[in-house]
């Protein structure tokens, strides 16, 4: 049998390759025509991200802050909506891993379907991760696939919300801001109180938060507990370390103490 040898000397893709290159169209063209045949109702579109966004569980992951970062709608909510606006596809891919060199190189995207919009992001993930404001390489297959992973998180959010409509992400920003504020009708006493508990349990005190917020537990504003909320998804989801939200302070030596000691 005679192998054939395409110009250059390159070899011809396997029947595997052909066959799965041929399944990957067959199944665009199939989510195209089922996403033409059932299009969305962008009412009921709009009142089922209405009913979501007033839900206190879900604004309370709905937002994320990085200090001296940034802060914004976080990539929880980003796939709720994607999933209420319906007949959207997203997903991160890893073209390429390169030990040597210690980087991949990741594609995310975010497609509407049914309009033909499309949003792709490629970009190069070096296989490190900043520690004490150094980097440090990653050698643990595990540890590069969560990097790749999370960083991919982050741009498919952006995807996410450059493909959906603006009016839509912003009539759900606005929602999910009043969930936050009015804690749907529970009273502000009981939510601070449940703030102060819920970062108990991750060695964050209550002095610690009344400094961060400027004020003490029973003058606390809905404002406050919903930047505490914040803050706390970015903790316990995003994986930003409390120290950065939390510093520690210095500790002051009362002169009289001082004067004694001489």
């Amino acid at each position: 049998m005679t192998e054939i040898v395409l110009p250059g000397g390159t070899k011809p893709a396997s029947q595997g390759t052909l066959v799965e290159q041929a399944r990957a169209v067959a199944e665009v063209a199939a989510a195209v025509r089922v996403a033409l045949d059932f299009p969305r109702d962008e009412s009921k579109a709009a009142d089922r991200m209405t009913a979501l966004c007033g839900r206190l569980s879900v604004a309370q992951r709905a937002f994320y802050e990085v200090p001296n970062r940034g802060a914004g709608m976080s990539i929880h909510i980003a796939r709720e909506l994607a999933r209420i606006w319906g007949n959207v596809d997203y997903g991160v891919r890893e073209l390429r891993r390169d030990d040597v060199e210690g980087v991949s190189e990741m594609q995310v995207w975010a497609w509407d379907q049914e309009q033909n919009v499309r949003t792709t992001r490629s970009f190069i993930q070096p296989h490190q991760r900043m520690k004490g404001g150094k980097r440090q390489a990653l050698t643990d297959l595990g540890d590069i696939y969560l990097a790749n992973q999370n960083t991919g998180a982050r741009a498919v959010r952006e995807c996410i919300f450059a493909m959906l409509p603006g009016w839509f992400v912003s009539e759900a920003e606005e929602i999910l801001r009043g969930t936050l504020e009015h804690g749907e009708g529970q009273p502000i006493e009981e939510r601070a109180t449940a703030a102060v508990g819920a970062f108990g349990k991750l060695g964050i005190t209550q002095k610690m938060l009344e400094s961060r917020i400027g004020s003490v537990l029973t003058k606390w504003s809905p404002a406050d507990v919903a930047d505490l909320s914040r803050v706390y998804a970015s903790i316990t989801q995003d994986g930003i370390p409390a120290a950065d939200f939390f510093p520690e302070q210095p500790v002051t030596i009362p002169a009289e103490i001082t004067e004694t000691g001489r």
